[in-house]
């Protein structure tokens, strides 16, 4: 490895999938601003949507997605920026 081009500030950081709330502890430089309490230790905190617990891949079930809902969410945020035809 070259020298000088890796970070070099990891620190242990808590990984949550909010499908599952399955929840595991491992080394990161990711920045967070939340807090999680682990077992009388806090740990920054970053959500995932999706993890190895909950992957269709590794578990062999589908999940419904609310595409729906996302492309809704979307329209919202964005629809000042959408020209309406008349």
């Amino acid at each position: 490895m070259k020298n000088g081009i890796h970070p070099e500030d990891y620190r242990l950081v808590a990984f949550k999938d909010m499908s599952n709330e399955h929840t595991f502890v491992t080394k990161s430089t990711a920045r967070t601003k939340e807090e999680i309490e682990i077992d009388g230790v806090k740990y920054p905190l970053i959500k995932l949507e999706i993890s190895n617990t909950s992957h269709p891949f590794y578990t062999g079930k589908m999940k419904l997605v609310d595409s729906a809902g996302r492309i809704d969410k979307f329209m919202n945020k964005y629809k000042k920026h959408v020209k309406k035809e008349e």
